[in-house]
């Protein structure tokens, strides 16, 4: 893939640079910001009966949060030690004792009763458990006694009635691999993870676009970039060591644009911990902020291009790389016809943004040599998000931002685990190394001695809304296996998931603690089976960070759950107990033969053999993707494609409304009060002239609902895009609608268009029919 090799961290600088400091005021005192030394102070004490086990944990395992790859406390970006309180968070997890056996076999309606920040202090799963229709408690029982229970439900139905889920919870490359073998062993083509609602359309939009489905570029590469550009992302909140290369990047003069609805106070300043200048003082981050409507990127890029071939009208060469799209891009003029037809009004009204500031940021990605684009849920989590991400490359490959040095596209990842889940092949889509399409499938078929299922596998998504089939419908949904993962706080429409829950003979919940979607009753049984964590893990495990590095995580000595066992080992003990008579096709005695049969199967991550010790790590394609130029697709090219601008669909009088994150990792919530805004989890962020247009005030109580559901909450007035709001997630996702799936990707719609009303006119009015009556006029005016 690329020829240039990672050169390693580089340092900071010693001397402050009082321009970038957001106030003279020492700590930030007065401002609405994280009390980090308070928090650490509090994870401490929540740690403090195994202290020293979490100490050796951040100080030799590879992060299990999000996917920077801090391995112990060093990366390969900045030199020094990186802590974040969002791993301190996670640190838990790993060091808590075992639930007690009065909750763990406590009626199932108490359990109930708590939600998933409670159940998650309860402790680890101790032993496996057995919860029959119509028991009101888990049993124990043994590995044998759950394991054959599973395994002969599988042999009992249709392999397309068996769907797999690994979540990215601290899930290991040796793990994905073996789930993903052992799926098409008793197969089925049903498995899918985490990556399904976060980044699946970066995946797809970044092979059709480019040939290949990760980032091309380094953390490195944003430290010394001319523009940095985040798009849909808010890496200071999700990804919190992230700031330091911020702060390095700024200090080498790089400009930091956000584009988001919006103004995201982490990506605005930030008091970063581990550098005393911004710890006393803050960092100004951002350059400039484009406020786009929810869903109005492809509008502002287009209008961007629009500019630049504009531009190139009135002087040749001013905003287009012409030697670069030459000599390695495809489809120049039909994506300059698509543009050029492009009318403004529209442009502007779907975007949000006027002619004259897509101007600026077209002018000013014109005049940089160099740029890197990052991105995250912003831009994938929408009916058209893969169209959305090749609209960013087509930038990119317009002015040669790519397989260069402080260049480049950045999916950037919010789990540590995830950017090799795909690559393992856990995936319906996806095999170790390839597709799951015709060559892909021959090699893969060599490498592991069987056939594999030919037919096409089913999203997650999918696979859940097929246990309402008919009995007899070969698709119907029967036995539903699921490493981590909670649908009922990440899914759409909550109700409707519970529903498919429910309609499954057999779920398996394969995981270190209880989620709600634990507690959920099954048409037959509920099985749970105790997970080990990475750093449990016998021989150690490796995990893929955003920018393709393979870290080698070691097993840390330290206290042991009671019965809890290596994921990887659980798939294969139950693989061989569905097929005795084959299982010698699918055992591994350890860790290091998974590695090994990696390197064999999937090429990019031939190296990965080699990983035994604390430390060890390589970067599959060399530091950059597409080096040169060059794109691992068909024909060695970019390929720019026409995107159409999609219909918003928001009637007049109604708003856009988004999810967000607060003081949380993934679903789990740390904190009901935002630390960035004081916003707590049921506060809807509103632009003040939209509260006053609806004479609402601060702190007062609406209600947001269309056709999907309804959510009570209160005004929080903020820097939201006019005509657009936003609420946070997962307590949102009742507005969104079931069953909107991408049409490339497979992701989840997580927007939609909402009435707000004041709490008092909603419930005034609902006995006579008028929120039925509003509800059909948004659908009758949205259809």
């Amino acid at each position: 893939m690329g020829k240039t090799k990672h050169t390693g961290p580089i340092k900071l600088p010693l001397t402050p640079d009082p321009s970038l400091w957001v106030s003279a005021v020492p700590f930030g005192l007065g401002k609405v910001k994280p009390h980090h030394i308070r928090e650490t102070a509090k994870i401490v004490w929540e740690n403090r009966d195994n202290l020293p086990y979490a100490y050796r944990i951040l100080t030799q395992g590879v992060c299990d949060g999000c996917a920077l790859g801090v391995a112990g406390l060093y990366d390969r970006t900045l030199t020094g030690p990186h802590l974040c309180t969002t791993r301190l968070n996670v640190l838990r997890l790993n060091t808590m004792p075992a639930m007690k056996p009065d909750m763990l076999h406590a009626d199932i309606g108490i359990l109930r009763s708590m939600d998933s920040t409670a159940l998650r202090k309860l402790g680890r799963i101790p032993y496996p458990l057995l919860r029959k229709k119509g028991e009101k408690a888990f049993s124990r029982i043994s590995w044998d006694e759950a394991l054959d229970f599973i395994a002969d439900k599988i042999r009992s139905i249709d392999p397309k009635q068996l769907a797999f889920y690994l979540t990215a919870r601290g899930i290991t490359n040796e793990t994905y691999y073996v789930a993903a073998k052992v799926a098409r062993f008793l197969g089925t083509n049903n498995i899918d993870n985490a990556s399904r609602i976060c980044h699946s359309p970066s995946k797809t939009a970044l092979k059709r676009s480019i040939g290949v489905g990760a980032s091309t570029c380094n953390y490195k590469d944003w430290i010394g970039t001319e523009v940095l550009v985040f798009w849909g992302s808010v890496a200071a909140n999700n990804q919190p060591v992230s700031t330091k290369y911020m702060y390095a990047a700024k200090r080498k003069g790089t400009k930091i644009i956000v584009i988001n609805p919006y103004r995201e106070p982490s990506m605005d300043r930030y008091w970063i911990p581990s550098i005393p200048e911004s710890a006393l003082f803050g960092t100004k981050l951002a350059d400039d902020v484009y406020q786009v409507n929810i869903g109005g990127d492809i509008a502002f890029m287009n209008g961007v291009m629009k500019h630049w071939f504009e531009m190139e009208e009135r002087a040749p060469g001013s905003a287009v790389d012409h030697a670069f799209v030459r000599e390695h891009t495809k489809g120049f003029e039909e994506l300059k016809a698509h543009i050029e037809k492009q009318e403004w009004d529209v442009l502007e009204r779907s975007s949000g943004l006027s002619r004259e500031r897509m101007r600026e940021f077209a002018e000013m990605l014109a005049k940089a040599k160099s740029a890197v684009f990052v991105w995250s849920m912003g831009l994938t989590q929408h009916r058209f998000g893969t169209d959305n991400i090749s609209q960013v490359a087509n930038l990119a490959l317009l002015r040669g931002f790519l397989g260069r040095e402080h260049c480049g596209l950045m999916p950037i990842r919010g789990h540590s685990g995830v950017q090799g889940s795909g690559e393992m092949g856990a995936d319906p889509f996806s095999l170790p190394g390839g597709d799951f399409k015709g060559a892909d499938i021959a090699r893969i078929e060599e490498v592991w001695g069987f056939e594999l299922p030919k037919w096409q596998g089913d999203i997650v998504g999918v696979s859940l809304e097929n246990a309402l089939l008919p009995e007899d419908h070969e698709r119907k949904l029967k036995l539903f296996y699921t490493s981590g993962g909670n649908f009922l706080e990440t899914m759409p429409d909550p109700d409707f998931v519970r529903r498919c829950l429910e309609e499954v003979d057999v779920r398996v919940h394969q995981d270190i603690i209880f989620n709600t979607s634990t507690l959920v009753d099954a048409k037959e049984a509920v099985v749970v089976l105790p997970a080990m964590t990475r750093y449990e893990q016998p021989g150690g495990g490796t995990s893929t960070s955003t920018e393709r590095m393979v870290y080698f995580s070691p097993e840390i000595e330290g206290p042991r759950i009671e019965e809890a066992r290596a994921e990887w080992q659980i798939y294969v003990d139950l693989a061989s107990r569905v097929k005795p008579e084959r299982n010698e096709l699918i055992h591994f005695a350890n860790a290091r033969e998974i590695r090994e049969e990696i390197a064999k199967a999937a090429p990019n991550y031939d190296g990965i053999q080699h990983l035994s010790k604390q430390g060890d790590v390589f970067q599959w394609g060399g530091a950059w993707l597409c080096e040169d130029g060059v794109c691992p697709t068909e024909d060695g090219r970019g390929h720019l494609l026409p995107i159409e601008v999609p219909e918003l669909r928001k009637p007049e009088g109604h708003f856009y409304v988004t999810t967000r994150r607060g003081k949380q990792f993934n679903s789990m919530v740390y904190s009901e009060l935002d630390p960035f805004n004081a916003a707590d989890r049921y506060d809807v962020l509103m632009h003040e002239q939209d509260a006053r247009s609806l004479s609402l005030s601060e702190g007062e109580a609406i209600v947001v609902y269309n056709a999907h559901g309804t959510f009570h909450g209160r005004v929080k007035l903020d820097d939201v895009k006019p005509g657009n709001i936003e609420v946070h997630w997962p307590e949102g996702n009742m507005l969104i609608p079931k069953g909107v799936y991408e049409q490339y990707a497979g992701i989840p719609e997580y927007n939609a268009a909402v009435i707000v009303e004041k709490a008092d006119t909603y419930h005034a009015h609902k006995d006579t029919k008028y929120v039925e009556k509003r509800i059909e006029e948004l659908e009758t005016e949205a259809g």
